[in-house]
């Protein structure tokens, strides 16, 4: 269910007050038989403040524009880790996992890495496995992350069947060259610019975080010796 702009109404006075001054103002001009100067000098300063008014109306309109409309993600709230992570990265996965669910639009935060799903958190999706598709190979090929605004309107949409089935945005940001941090928004639109910087941070701490902690682990595979 969509939720409502309580600002709208706020947005919105401005333009209101303004036009019903302006309609005020044209029916009393019409009904004065006779109109004295101090009267039309009223009304002509009347019809300023109407149109000032209706003017920062419109241009409140375009400073704090209508907020994307944000839904119920489907699925419940879990927190998933697995369990064979040193407990350092444990700590430091929850942590960062729980800033960007705090601080962002995220409702739904996987961490993929080396073919494993390392966490879980948030709304979770129907399915607890990541099969790359075509998105997601691209961000690990290539090593930059995409940002898909409006999850409805992209056709490959389906690959992201471990994120709620609703989810409106999605930002796929690389963990190096072997893993994804996927997070999940409820609403469209909803990411500034200053979200992916620091997404981006937060995705750099865990990439090196992950590639320090598990390089003698049993989820990293070792090379063989010959």
């Amino acid at each position: 269910m969509a939720r409502p702009d309580q600002n709208e109404v706020l947005r919105r006075l401005p333009i209101v007050v303004g036009a019903l001054g302006g309609v005020l103002l044209f029916v009393n001009r019409v009904m004065t038989p006779v109109l004295s100067d101090s009267q039309a000098r009223g009304d002509a300063l009347g019809v300023i403040l109407s149109a000032v008014l209706i003017l920062i109306g419109l241009l409140w309109q375009r400073i704090q524009p209508k907020l994307p409309d944000a839904v119920m993600l489907v699925g419940d709230e879990g927190f998933e880790l697995t369990p064979q992570l040193p407990e350092t990265l444990k700590t430091e996965l929850a942590w960062a996992s729980h800033l960007l669910l705090i601080n962002t639009v995220t409702c739904s935060v996987v961490v993929y890495y080396d073919g494993q799903v390392l966490l879980r958190r948030g709304i979770l999706g129907a399915s607890a496995t990541v099969n790359p598709g075509t998105i997601v190979q691209r961000v690990l090929d290539k090593q930059k992350p995409v940002y898909l605004v409006n999850l409805n309107i992209y056709p490959g949409r389906i690959e992201f069947d471990y994120l709620p089935e609703n989810t409106q945005g999605v930002i796929c940001q690389p963990l190096g060259d072997r893993g994804v941090l996927i997070l999940g928004a409820n609403a469209p639109r909803s990411y500034t610019q200053q979200d992916e910087a620091w997404i981006s941070g937060i995705a750099e701490k865990i990439s090196d975080s992950l590639q320090r902690s598990l390089i003698n682990s049993t989820l990293v595979p070792q090379p063989s010796k010959h």
